[in-house]
């Protein structure tokens, strides 16, 4: 076919068969990638050497996912030698597993074969819905190459394996949207499955909190009906419950009031041992830690200063601006709670995936030299990320 042919057929392709293209097109060039890492993979805790895709795309959290869709929970938390709460399950919400056990059970595929038949769809399905999102605050053809941005983010291998992310991110984009809309009590069905796939029940409640406050404050622009006060109120209730509800169901399970959160803290023992869970805390042990295993110091928050301040004048630049005050609000709402309650450490640039959407803001730059290079870059660290996390090299400390 040639390339005026190709021209016309892509300007009369809707826009969603448009998104539908470009994500898909991503995927294949990640998928190689995958393929080359999964050639190349020696043997480790989950595969033999050289696995197949399925197998390659398994690993990781992928094994706790199947361990809850094969066994559940346990309602007595493991203990480590010296008396503390171990890793285990109750680390991973259940819609994402019991989904795909409900997948195997309907095609009697294998565990790593139905995951994909879940997360590769629901990706599809996050990409549209993302684009859904950016033609409220952008131009058709800036919100395709936000898009492209979101297609080939340096995380967005997350989106073809055995995660619960993609999922999460095709749900939260819809949250987000029926919320930019004004439809929340339409939303509370999503907020409630959302809360249950990954964490984020407190930090959607954030949003929704903030975003009241901002519907107040602009009434006199935008009026701010006392029904939507209302169903805006419910929503934000509701998400602040669903933030709370699987703490209190790994407590009437295992007996355990802190079964959730000794559970999570058992994941970062290993840089900085156990302890308890004191908000904002961890990202200033974690600037200690690895300030000290870097550089041999201890920086503190001293370290995180810089950080924040860049991400604050991010946030306020004009391409931000482009995207609303409401998709910002969302953004800040997912960091102050990643900092109030995450360990950074590599899983931290996964968990950064909710604010996705900021590539809105990259996108707005028309320099074509400036497109080439940010989708250079992004398939560039993509290619980093699945060298430094994905892939098993031995004693592996860096899982994504």
């Amino acid at each position: 076919m040639t390339v005026p042919r190709l021209v016309a057929r892509w300007a009369r392709t809707p826009d969603w068969g448009r998104v539908l293209l470009i994500y898909g097109a991503a995927r294949l060039v990640t998928t190689l990638m995958m393929l080359w890492f999964a050639a190349n993979q020696r043997a480790n805790a989950w595969t033999g050497p050289s696995p197949d895709y399925a197998a390659f795309a398994s690993i990781w959290d992928g094994r706790w996912y199947q361990i809850v869709a094969f066994s559940g929970y346990p309602s007595d938390l493991p203990v480590t030698d010296d008396g503390h709460i171990a890793e285990n399950a109750w680390a991973f919400m259940p819609v994402y597993p019991g989904v795909v056990r409900i997948v195997m059970g309907l095609t009697q595929l294998p565990w790593d074969v139905a995951a994909l038949v879940v997360s590769v769809p629901c990706g599809f399905g996050a990409a549209v819905v993302f684009f859904t999102l950016m033609r409220e605050v952008l131009d058709r053809r800036t919100a395709l190459f936000a898009v492209v941005l979101f297609s080939v983010a340096p995380v967005s291998p997350i989106l073809q394996v055995a995660y619960a992310e993609s999922l999460y991110l095709l749900l939260l984009g819809f949250a987000l949207l029926l919320v930019m809309r004004r439809r929340y009590l339409t939303a509370i069905p999503v907020i409630a499955v959302m809360a249950l796939t990954r964490p984020s029940g407190l930090a959607f409640a954030l949003f929704l909190l903030l975003h009241l406050v901002h519907r107040v404050w602009t009434r006199s622009r935008h009026p701010f009906s006392l029904s939507e006060f209302v169903c805006l109120s419910v929503a934000g209730i509701v998400s602040a419950v669903m933030g709370v509800a699987w703490l209190l169901i790994a407590w009437a399970v295992t007996g355990s009031m802190t079964a959730y959160t000794d559970t999570e803290l058992a994941w970062r023992s290993s840089y900085v041992g156990y302890g308890p869970l004191v908000p904002f805390e961890p990202w200033i042990d974690g600037a200690n830690w690895w300030a000290q295993r870097w550089f041999g110091v201890d920086f503190g928050a001293v370290a995180l200063v810089p950080i924040l301040a860049i991400v604050a004048i991010g946030l306020v630049s004009r391409p931000a601006r482009r995207i609303g005050v409401t998709l910002r609000l969302w953004v800040v709402s997912y960091l102050v709670y990643l900092l109030a309650v995450f360990f950074p450490q590599s899983s931290t640039f996964r968990l950064l995936a909710p604010v996705f959407p900021i590539a809105g803001a990259f996108a707005v730059p028309r320099s074509r030299a400036y497109r080439v290079a940010a989708v250079a870059v992004s398939l560039a660290l993509q290619w980093a990320w699945l060298w430094a996390c994905w892939s098993v090299s031995g004693y592996d400390w860096t899982p994504p």
